[in-house]
């Protein structure tokens, strides 16, 4: 399967984002009314500035304590992140975030933002393509 069957099965879910320079605080209140893992860093909607999931801010809060609510995003965002395309499968895409052990992949396309994949979508996706291959060789050995 391919991701782009996968931003197909989601819907019409638009990718939240906040813009550098947000407070952590402000970021950690958005990932819970939304109640999503991670926001996109971009200054304008379509070029990734870097990524920021609910487990960098625990980690910051777990080293650094309460104080690193009132800093900014971009010291702890993840710069640069992996990213897929639409024509990418979710095999592969599922081998690039198990190896990086990471959850959250966003999709780009001619340098713009797209969508978000998770691993859960990603899971769900094989999970679907190993049923109806089951079905299919059910129906082939009882003669459908």
């Amino acid at each position: 399967m391919l991701v782009q069957q996968i931003l197909k099965s989601k819907g019409d879910h638009k990718v939240v984002t906040v813009k550098p320079g947000t407070l952590v605080s402000d970021a950690a209140q958005t990932l819970a009314e939304r109640r999503i893992g991670v926001l996109v860093v971009s200054r304008d909607d379509e070029k990734i500035d870097g990524i920021l999931s609910e487990r960098d801010i625990v980690r910051s809060l777990g080293v650094r304590g309460a104080k690193c609510l009132s800093e900014t995003i971009d010291e702890m965002m993840t710069a640069n992140p992996v990213c897929c395309s639409r024509q990418d499968s979710s095999d592969a895409v599922l081998a690039r975030m198990t190896d990086g052990r990471f959850r959250h992949m966003p999709v780009v396309e001619d340098g713009k933002l797209i969508g978000i994949v998770t691993i859960g979508d990603v899971v769900k996706s094989r999970l679907q393509e190993l049923s109806m291959e089951k079905d299919a060789l059910e129906g082939m050995i009882m003669g459908y």
